[in-house]
């Protein structure tokens, strides 16, 4: 296959990839967006049907154009991928899918060179990358004692479809974070559940204000600048009781126990020998960021993460990552994509092919 040359090849289409396009577009680089999905959406197509737009987190207008009407009960999965659809359409945003980067590596040791992304639709050459690809490609499984002795079903949440599939079973939840209470209230309105968690959650009675929210963000952008693997935004701010989450807990399906030490073949035993029986262990446990396609430029440190500067790995300056860290939510995936291309408008040799693309003005899609 031949090799196509461009500027910037943005990796993944979700609001972080689509945010970077957007302002690459607007300040007249040259640039393609390779996309590993079927279709637009990103990670919200693969999300289970009875995540509502009622109950998602906030999400972010893409930039530029705003989001059409919201119907509460729709499932984000479908409002979100027909989102970013007409927002490609309306944009002509350069996006080419499906293309699964394998591997991007240094063509030269010039450090102002060119980088080479390998993928199954052939290779592209560019002089910077803006990396985007999320998590939800790399699910986060603890290894316990006896953990494939286990007789009945485990899954993690990315393979959550509903929780009428598990009626009449004993279904254990593991994990502290949004997904997990979000999916406990759900599944015990419909059979019996157990939550386990390596540390007691802490809980808000209300959102916390703008000034929390910065001082959260600004310990998780820390991390990453010492080169420590990034921690969740909610890992630092805690859960939020809902009025959901209330009723859940009033049915005693937010009555957390301490984690297990071991996995039998009928449930999990606990810390002071007694048995849980279970028919389902639902690992509510997280993910990883996807970058294993980045292996060949070695940019990981001693700590196990990747050292950086704002979206930019503070030791190779032609590789941003965006919805990375403390960008990783939908606001801040928004401004990371505007951040890297501004930062990238430095890079010796990178210049616009074109005039600025007079983008329409903010709006909301029809």
């Amino acid at each position: 296959m031949e090799t196509s040359f461009t500027d910037v090849v943005v990796i993944g289409a979700g609001q972080a990839g689509l945010s970077a396009a957007y302002h690459l577009q607007r300040r007249g680089l040259e640039y393609t967006v390779l996309d590993a999905e079927a279709g637009p959406g990103g990670a919200w197509r693969h999300r289970w049907k009875s995540l509502r737009m009622a109950t998602v987190n906030g999400i972010s207008d893409l930039p530029g154009i705003g989001k059409p009407a919201v119907d509460p009960a729709e499932p984000s999965s479908e409002f979100l991928t027909r989102y970013f659809d007409a927002y490609e359409q309306e944009l002509g945003l350069a996006v080419r899918r499906p293309v699964k980067v394998a591997a991007v590596a240094r063509e030269d040791a010039d450090p102002a060179g060119r980088l080479r992304i390998s993928t199954n639709a052939g290779d592209w050459s560019a002089k910077a990358i803006i990396n985007a690809t999320g998590t939800w490609t790399r699910p986060f499984w603890p290894i316990y004692p006896g953990q494939f002795t286990f007789r009945g079903r485990q899954l993690h949440v990315a393979d959550y479809v509903s929780a009428n599939e598990f009626r009449g079973q004993h279904v254990i939840v593991v994990g502290g974070g949004i997904s997990a209470v979000g999916l406990l209230d759900e599944i015990s309105q419909v059979t019996s559940t157990s939550w386990f968690t390596r540390r007691e959650p802490e809980w808000r009675d209300a959102e916390f204000d703008a000034q929390a929210g910065h001082n959260a963000v600004a310990l998780v952008e820390e991390r990453v600048r010492q080169g420590l693997p990034p921690q969740s935004v909610v890992a630092v701010t805690g859960l939020i009781w809902t009025p959901a989450l209330r009723a859940a807990a009033q049915r005693g399906a937010l009555d957390r126990r301490p984690m297990f030490t071991a996995i039998e073949p009928d449930g999990v035993r606990l810390a002071d020998g007694g048995l849980v029986k279970a028919d389902v262990i639902l690992w509510a446990t997280g993910f990883r960021a996807e970058l294993e396609h980045l292996a060949p430029l070695h940019l990981r440190g001693p700590g196990g993460g990747i050292a950086m500067d704002g979206t930019q790995v503070a030791a190779e300056p032609r590789v941003h990552l965006v919805g990375y860290g403390p960008s990783s939510s939908t606001i801040g995936a928004n401004r990371a994509g505007r951040a890297a291309v501004a930062a990238l408008l430095k890079l010796p040799g990178l210049r616009p092919q074109a005039e600025a693309v007079d983008l329409p003005d903010p709006k909301i899609l029809a």
